[in-house]
């Protein structure tokens, strides 16, 4: 089993995890407004997403996907419309807080989402980001030569699952604390317009693509 390989894998990976992007901001959004539980289900799908599109490219799916100048176009389509859905939604809840206050005060005691409906968001905020398909399809042709043995890319499979699980709910539970979640809830409406704004971002960027 080549560690080396291992060790560079896991270095890089971290590094990606760290940058703000659309998995952090969703993370930071329900860990804050939400319950513990959903904010961690959220981690888990954003890792088996994570973990799909490791087994997408070590088996060469995700770059027969890219080569398809028409396959790759719909799925960046999907990918950007699911992404600006979330982040209009972010936005259009914070434009609604600051227009009613009142509802700020309701939203900390409604029950809120489910940790299914976590799990999904987190799972579809991943694997529809075609920037994550292209980032991995980058990391595994550059790293994983086909010499390298089934041992070391299961290991390389189960590593990055496991690294991004224990970033994404380490944040979770960290910002999911009460007293800190009740010092955040003043600030959701900040919270959930950055949040919409990374989305939308992301979303405008794999637009321009498409027409550039």
């Amino acid at each position: 089993m080549e560690l080396q390989l291992l060790l560079s894998l896991s270095i890089i990976h971290l590094v990606a995890l760290a940058s703000p992007g659309p998995d952090f901001a969703l993370v930071v959004r329900l860990a804050t407004q939400e319950s513990r539980a959903a904010a961690v289900a959220s981690a888990l799908g954003i890792a088996v997403a994570i973990l799909g599109h490791t087994l997408l490219s070590l088996t060469g799916v995700s770059l027969i996907i890219q080569s398809s100048d028409k396959l790759f176009s719909i799925v960046q389509l999907v990918g950007a419309s699911y992404l600006a859905w979330m982040g209009l939604g972010a936005i259009i809840a914070a434009w609604q807080h600051w227009k009613d206050p009142v509802a700020l005060e309701k939203s900390a005691t409604s029950k809120g989402i489910s940790n299914f409906k976590g799990f999904m968001q987190g799972l579809y905020t991943n694997i529809l980001n075609p920037k994550a398909l292209v980032f991995f399809i980058t990391l595994f042709s550059t790293l994983i030569t086909p010499e390298i043995s089934l041992a070391t890319k299961s290991a390389a499979a189960a590593l990055l699952f496991g690294l991004s699980f224990f970033w994404f709910s380490f944040i979770a539970v960290v910002l999911s604390k009460p007293k800190i979640q009740l010092k955040m809830k003043r600030a959701s409406p900040v919270i959930n317009l950055l949040t919409g704004l990374v989305f939308v971002s992301v979303a405008l960027m794999i637009i321009s693509g498409l027409l550039g």
